[in-house]
């Protein structure tokens, strides 16, 4: 659980480019399961034709892949469900001023 906890904090460190929000509280993190020391991350992105479709997942790699105690990390990208503002955290409704 706490390798879990290392990567949500790191998943907070980036930002989507187009809100001042970061990933996890937006809501693009689905599931994060770790087995083995592979970390394996389902998100979506906030729409499919997304600027940082290729970039963003690669930094999610990159930076999950630091934490110690992490060798591999597979991120997936789905749309379904697709994202919606209702996937927001309160934290990320309080910054954008919903």
């Amino acid at each position: 659980m706490m390798i879990e906890t290392a990567i949500i904090e790191t998943l907070k460190t980036i930002y989507d480019p187009e809100m001042p929000v970061n990933i996890y509280d937006l809501g693009l993190i689905y599931e994060i399961n770790v087995e083995d020391r592979k970390a394996t991350i389902l998100m979506t992105l906030t729409a499919p034709n997304c600027p940082v479709a290729e970039s963003l997942p690669e930094e999610v790699m990159e930076r999950v892949r630091t934490i110690d105690g992490i060798d591999d990390v597979e991120v997936n990208i789905t749309f379904d469900p697709a994202w919606t503002q209702d996937m927001l955290s309160e934290e990320a409704r309080l910054e954008l001023g919903l």
